[in-house]
């Protein structure tokens, strides 16, 4: 048997973990020097934007948007493949606006009891309440236009898992705005934190992450030649078997639907293999699909799928968004590790309905 480390070991190297020549990152920046429009391309090529999320865990692909969006590539995409959490950075960067705002619903909104309380799992309630999110947050706290994603020219795929067909769907077209936000709802309902199932047009769903293990697969079937992946775990080996808690998850699973533990455990061993290709793609993307997977470097801390922490919410997100200026700039890994190049979130201080300030 292989050495299980042997696959990646630029990814204990501080001073390589990509390409600055990577064909992603050059065709972004080709794309944005040119002053490339979605409809209005001349490369022939079709650059898709993978965002993964993982409940509080979104907080570190949305920095990555923002990122992207302070450097002016919002517009340099053709399509956005997103799961969970990662939908909901996704739908905030496509309708446009400050993406630093909606960024604090993690800081300011998510990391309260009003949504994460694992506590009320003892109750038979859900620890995570999507109610919340999506109906208090969402539509008033900070308000996301869903009528600017339902134009945008840059489509967007929500990726969900049918449970009664036990497969992955990513719709991107949507009738209206409660279409499409049933679609995001249902790609957020995460199992066990959510017990049973959301409904997207009359079906039971669940989270997209349950059969579609990470989003750059979706970006890569729907015929994209470049991937940007923004994935929310450090970089490191994959895992060589299974967590208790996922195979918590895989039982529970598998009492929703027969056969729907077993697709979701098939998904996540494929995943460790296809999170060795998108790691070795960084460095050596070779004449393949072209994708290039950034996260949070080896030695940055993994933020929890339901984390409270404040700090560590504001912390993962720092990072991240370094992490995605320093590979569009050609700035050095080094400079991430020694701390002389990083982020500054910007800090905003609102007033709610209640009247109360919140920054």
């Amino acid at each position: 048997m292989s050495d299980p480390n042997a696959f990646s070991p630029y990814a204990f190297d501080a001073d390589r973990y990509w390409s600055d020549d990577h064909p992603v990152l050059e065709l972004v920046r080709a794309r944005r020097a040119e002053g490339s429009a979605p409809g209005a391309r001349t490369d022939g090529f079709k650059l898709g934007l993978a965002v993964e999320g993982g409940g509080m865990r979104g907080v570190t692909s949305g920095a990555m948007l923002v990122a992207l969006d302070d450097l002016g590539l919002r517009p340099v995409f053709d399509a956005v493949y997103a799961t969970s959490s990662g939908s909901i950075n996704a739908a905030y960067f496509l309708a446009g606006g400050d993406s630093w705002y909606p960024l604090t619903i993690y800081f300011d909104d998510l990391c309260t009891p009003e949504f994460a309380d694992v506590r009320r799992m003892l109750a038979g309630r859900p620890a995570l309440n999507l109610d919340y999110a999506f109906d208090e947050v969402l539509e008033h706290r900070k308000p996301l236009d869903f009528e600017r994603i339902l134009k945008s020219p840059i489509d967007l795929h929500v990726v969900i898992s049918e449970v009664d067909t036990l497969t992955a769907t990513a719709p991107h077209e949507f009738a209206s705005r409660d279409d499409l936000k049933s679609a995001l709802k249902a790609s957020c309902w995460m199992p066990v934190a959510v017990p049973g199932t959301g409904v997207f047009r009359g079906r039971r769903a669940i989270d997209g992450g349950v059969l579609t293990a990470h989003p750059h697969l979706a970006a890569l079937a729907d015929g994209c030649t470049h991937v940007l992946s923004l994935s929310t775990k450090p970089i490191k080996p994959p895992p060589t078997r299974l967590s208790p808690g996922r195979r918590y998850s895989v039982a529970y699973l598998e009492r929703l639907r027969k056969g729907l533990g077993r697709g979701y455990a098939d998904s996540q061993f494929r995943y460790r293999e296809q999170r060795r290709l998108l790691q070795r793609w960084m460095t050596d993307p070779g004449d393949g699909p072209q994708v290039l997977d950034l996260a949070p470097l080896p030695w940055m801390r993994e933020v929890a799928n339901q984390s409270r922490s404040r700090d560590a919410l504001v912390t993962a997100a720092r990072e991240a968004h370094a992490v995605m200026a320093a590979a569009i700039q050609g700035v050095p890994v080094q400079e991430l590790r020694d701390g002389s190049f990083r982020s500054v979130p910007r800090i905003t201080t609102v007033r709610t309905a209640d009247g109360r300030r919140i920054g």
